[in-house]
């Protein structure tokens, strides 16, 4: 296929750098800069407290099964590169809607525009969260400044701005992070022995979420534009490279990050169910302050690196508006606002945002493997059974968990929350992929 459907027209100089992370002189990124910009914009808060909470109730297990996630980005780098040099396309969204006409455009976009969304949201709410308790002040207030003070650092040169702040992140973070591995690892209470057998159980949850992230991270990166944007900046080689290298580094940081989790649960003597608490009564303040900037820090890289993907998103991707520099900047503000209203509703939970939108995700698994790779051609009613089967099993997972039903025990047998989530995720996949398979044009 040609590249004619593709964005083919050259932005001017300052809308390439807003929308593109291009130089002034017209420059893609470097190899590193796209590494550490991956690698940040995917060790964010919201996963560093994940893998944590996940390690301090399932052990090793669940930072492992947090850490299999991080395979989206070889995964990621063959959807990349499919799409541009095998299919000639320059975005998703153009490839969607060749292969799958308006509506398959439209159900990705929305999809997608959760994602960011989200983001939003729950880096805020982790921001929130850790000042508040390490810090004592206002959450709300604490949520405004950084949320305000973010969007104005970001709008000022929009991708551009994010790649080179990401640069920076990344070293503080993967520092940061170091710092704190070697504080537990010459802590007196830390026992290499005691953390690898931290999930012996036979019945251990985080196993089961193992198979979760596996079954989820073929089709992960396809709905992360965050991600994904950055495979469109570079050439080749440099694009298949960058995200080969940051896949072993933000796994180690992810894992490390987990550890904490595991070993605040080996040595919680006081019964404490929150993972910081007891992490307060092992470490000084000093290495508790270090836990707290890491996730400060990895808050704001992935802010600003979401709303950039939203300016893009939008003005470019959907072509709602005209991609200038003003419009980027009010769209970075919508998306904020729409964060900011999630925020609102009440809801805390970190990891249900994952599960969730990782299950939506799922609806893309049948047109990465025929698609993209395989070069099917199907009849487009195949991606809209394809989202509605993955949009009830996101959808029945909340509210399940939520305890607004109960079906899943009675019909699967399945009592918990991951079961249940690898059991919808499962049938997604298959009913998917059957649809992909009736609706293949066979020429």
């Amino acid at each position: 296929m040609t590249d004619s459907s593709s964005e083919t027209y050259e932005l001017a100089p300052d809308i390439a750098r807003f929308y593109q992370g291009k130089s002034l002189q017209g420059q893609p990124p470097s190899l590193w800069t796209l590494v550490l910009s991956q690698v940040t914009t995917w060790i964010f808060a919201r996963s560093l407290m994940n893998a944590a909470v996940l390690g301090f109730f399932y052990g090793i297990a669940g930072t492992l099964a947090y850490g299999m996630y991080y395979f989206s980005f070889i995964t990621g780098a063959h959807i990349v590169d499919s799409l541009r040099f095998k299919h000639g396309f320059n975005n998703i969204q153009t490839f969607m809607q060749v292969k799958f006409g308006a509506t398959g455009e439209h159900l990705y976009n929305a999809v997608i525009g959760f994602r960011l969304v989200s983001e939003v949201f729950s880096n805020l709410l982790v921001f929130g969260f850790i000042t508040t308790l390490f810090v004592g002040f206002n959450e709300n207030y604490l949520i405004l400044i950084i949320a305000v003070a973010t969007l104005i650092y970001s709008s000022i040169g929009g991708l551009h701005t994010a790649l080179k702040t990401d640069v920076a992140q990344a070293l503080l973070t993967i520092f940061a992070i170091i710092v704190l591995a070697v504080a537990m690892f010459a802590h007196p209470l830390f026992s290499f022995n005691a953390i690898i057998s931290s999930s012996n159980s036979a019945d251990n949850k985080g196993w089961i979420l193992m198979i979760v992230a596996f079954i989820q991270i073929w089709s992960y990166p396809a709905h992360d534009p965050v991600m994904t944007d950055r495979g469109f900046l570079a050439d080749r080689a440099t694009t298949k490279k960058s995200f080969y290298y940051a896949a072993p580094i933000s796994m180690a940081c992810i894992l490390l990050f987990g550890l904490l989790g595991v070993f605040a649960q080996l040595n919680n003597a006081g019964g404490v169910t929150e993972v910081t608490q007891t992490l307060n009564t092992l470490f000084s303040p000093a290495v508790m302050m270090l836990f707290s900037f890491a996730l400060i820090i990895s808050a704001i890289s992935t802010l600003d690196s979401t709303y950039a993907s939203a300016a893009k998103l939008i003005a470019i991707d959907m072509k709602l508006v005209k991609p200038t520099v003003k419009n980027g900047r009010l769209i970075m503000l919508g998306f904020l606002l729409a964060g900011l209203a999630f925020i609102a509703t009440g809801s805390k939970d970190l990891f249900d945002a994952v599960a969730i939108s990782g299950t939506a995700s799922l609806f893309l698994a049948p047109v990465v493997f025929f698609s993209i790779w395989s070069s099917w051609e199907v009849k487009p009613w195949a991606i809209v059974v394809s989202f509605v089967s993955a949009l009830m099993a996101g959808i029945i997972y909340m509210l399940e968990n939520g305890g607004y039903i109960a079906v899943m025990a009675p019909v699967f047998g399945a009592e918990h929350k991951y079961v249940q989530l690898l059991v919808l995720c499962v049938i997604a996949s298959m009913i998917g992929s059957a649809a992909f398979v009736l609706a293949h044009k066979r020429v």
